[in-house]
């Protein structure tokens, strides 16, 4: 059991070194408005695809540098490629998870996430 009540299997998540929240929290298809539902990144996951697909850096130092092993950040890696894949092939929104800005006031789309037409925002 977790401190929340929820009940969690396996090891622990290993903690990141993370440089920093991205530039937005949420990206959306304009031409699909009735999207299904979005996909959520974790900031690990963005910022493995920063390092590594970004920046050009291998896997090895990309690991090093979030302090994690290289399974570790491969797993990450895998998994954000997959999600951003499927958002793409899928017309579905992508949601950074743990975005200090949703619904603090900062979001450009309010707190009500992205408009619910596939237009940018007003």
């Amino acid at each position: 059991m977790t401190g929340d009540g929820a009940c969690r299997r396996g090891r622990r998540r290993a903690e990141r070194i993370i440089s920093g929240p991205p530039g937005c929290s949420c990206f959306f298809p304009q031409c699909a408005p009735d999207a299904a539902e979005p996909v959520i990144l974790r900031p690990e996951e963005i910022e493995v695809l920063r390092l590594v697909d970004l920046l050009g850096m291998q896997q090895e130092e990309a690991a090093e540098a979030m302090g994690v092993s290289r399974k570790t950040l491969w797993r990450d890696l895998h998994e954000a490629r997959q999600k951003v894949a499927g958002a793409i092939v899928h017309g579905r929104a992508i949601i950074i998870e743990g975005c200090g800005r949703k619904g603090g006031g900062g979001c450009r789309f309010g707190a009500g996430g992205p408009p619910d037409r596939g237009v940018g925002p007003e």
